[in-house]
């Protein structure tokens, strides 16, 4: 889903593409300022994946020491359960 900032971006960018088919009328410090504004969006965006990704690794890793843990657990129960059998 298209976040309000794109969907209005994207519908500035069709009305200055016929205003420009019409009659070469856009000043560029309009195209500038737009330009502008995606750049800090993809900025903004970049960061929160950053953030996102350094979450979910952090995670992974506390899943993955879990999962040593209870294949430690599994591994001993075995072997204590062996040992009864003896």
């Amino acid at each position: 889903m298209l976040s309000l900032y794109l969907q209005k971006l994207r519908e500035w960018i069709i009305a200055k593409e016929e205003e420009q088919a019409k009659k070469c009328a856009i000043p560029p410090e309009e195209v500038e300022e737009q330009i502008f504004k995606l750049l800090l969006e993809i900025k903004k965006l970049k960061e929160e994946c950053e953030d996102n990704q350094k979450e979910f690794g952090h995670l992974l890793d506390k899943l993955h020491w879990i999962k040593a843990k209870a294949i430690e657990c599994q591994n001993e129960l075995e072997r204590e359960i062996k040992e009864l059998k003896k």
